[in-house]
């Protein structure tokens, strides 16, 4: 069981293959996940990590041991997989460790409709079923089956823009050598854009660098050749390409938040009155600019299981996350970081302005960016910086969150890795930084 304990995640199964995660677990996982569906099939998919062929095989022999057929979707992105769940009405399983190292691997879960599964809806009865091992094979064995998805994909995504108003741009793809290589080039085919892909070859090993693109390290490569062919804007992709971060033409990236309230806005001005969904680490200019541009703001935790529930609650037309996800209701409410570039760039062609300036009036403040720190008691240390704050404006909904008025900050550990996660926004560079300095320097006092 503890074993099981290191890779059953908030929100997906994640770990180092074989060490962690190894084909028995995935056989089994596949079989208690048909269980658990009581569908009558499984979608299955997989990004370009090497280790991803036999987890996948072992899978689809789980999931076929229970009588259920399998259609397997092949290599493929994470939104991708969500648009077949929602599409087809069937409950898939994504092979993917994000922007995880190359040892790892994972399995992403959702059921029909797209809708999640995680901690609380589901995935405790996935691991508590693999961890009783009594799952007796069905009488007849189930069937495997391959179905390719990407134009109709590639179709979908489109639908969110107008095609024919779109001009020409010069756009630079860092795909990290993941799947975004795949998928980018059939979405822009087409389209009045001059496409670029840097690392687009399929490789899970990832050569040229990690396939993280919130570390600023990894943008770098990205940040050169946007100024050097003098593009209109640069998309940096994760490994499974369901996330994106954008970068202007003077080669300065966005944050999530900036993105969240430039594709709200664009949104909203179709749709005006919607609700949209932000997440409690994204800046406070994001709820501003939502109500000034007429929507109804609905602030939510981190992560996916709980955006898109909320989602569904308020009929909320997108929602968006700092760490670089963007739902929308039209794509079964799952995130895709491609659908999010097109309205980015939907949006730059109907106002004829560069990025740089679309985004000045959405950026209000200055934020630390996520910073992520090691400590060995993260409970203690999350309750001794909110003693340290007793005076201030407090809230436990994910992590700390504390408003000080003109600055806060929001602590919470890690749902993947041994660590605390800090984000915290102030007025001006020079407050964030001292804030910043202020709040960590407690982080790391040692008691």
């Amino acid at each position: 069981m503890s074993r099981l304990d290191s890779i059953f995640k908030a929100y997906d199964i994640r770990g180092v293959v074989p060490d962690e995660l190894d084909a028995g677990i995935a056989r089994s996982v596949g079989a208690a996940f048909a269980r658990f569906t009581g569908a009558g099939r499984v979608l299955m998919g997989r990004d370009m990590r090497p280790s991803g062929v036999d987890l996948t095989a072992a899978f689809a022999d789980g999931v076929t041991s229970q009588g259920v057929d399998v259609v397997d979707l092949g290599l493929i992105s994470t939104d991708l997989a969500y648009y077949a769940a929602g599409s087809l009405d069937a409950p898939a399983a994504m092979f993917t460790a994000s922007h995880n190292p190359a040892k790892y691997n994972g399995i992403k879960l959702c059921l029909a409709g797209a809708k999640p599964v995680g901690q609380d809806t589901g995935l405790a009865d996935i691991k508590a079923a693999v961890a009783g091992g009594t799952m007796p094979d069905a009488p007849t064995k189930g069937t495997v089956s391959q179905l390719d998805l990407l134009e109709k994909f590639a179709s979908h995504v489109r639908s969110f823009v107008d095609v024919g108003a779109l001009r020409p741009l010069k756009v630079v793809a860092d795909t990290a050598n993941g799947m975004g290589g795949l998928i980018a080039p059939v979405v822009f085919d087409g389209l009045p854009y001059e496409l670029e892909v840097m690392y687009g070859e399929l490789d899970g090993t990832f050569p040229n660098h990690p396939p993280d693109p919130i570390n600023p390290d990894n943008l770098k490569a990205l940040q050169a050749r946007v100024l050097e062919v003098g593009a209109d804007v640069g998309l940096a992709f994760d490994g499974d390409a369901d996330r994106v971060f954008l970068i202007d033409e003077k080669a300065r990236p966005m944050s999530g938040s900036t993105t969240t309230a430039f594709v709200a806005k664009s949104i909203l001005a179709k749709r005006p009155g919607s609700a949209v969904i932000y997440n409690l680490i994204c800046s406070k200019s994001v709820p501003e600019i939502i109500l000034e541009n007429g929507g109804r703001p609905v602030r939510t935790r981190v992560g996916h299981s709980f955006i898109k529930s909320v989602m569904a609650e308020t009929d909320a037309v997108f929602g968006g996350e700092h760490s670089g996800h963007y739902y929308f209701r039209d794509n079964y409410r799952a995130d895709s970081g491609i659908i999010a570039a097109m309205v980015v760039l939907e949006e730059m062609s109907r106002v004829d302005q560069p990025l740089s300036e679309l985004r000045r009036p959405l950026e209000r403040y200055s934020a630390s960016g996520e910073v992520n720190v090691e400590v060995a008691d993260p409970p203690g240390t999350v309750d001794r910086v909110a003693a340290a704050y007793a005076g201030a404006s407090q809230e436990r909904v994910d992590g700390l969150t504390v408003d000080l008025g003109d600055w806060w900050f929001n602590l919470r550990p890690s749902n993947t890795e041994p660590l605390l996660r800090l984000n915290l926004e102030a007025p001006d560079d020079g407050s964030c930084s001292e804030h910043l300095s202020e709040v960590l320097a407690m982080i790391k006092e040692e008691k």
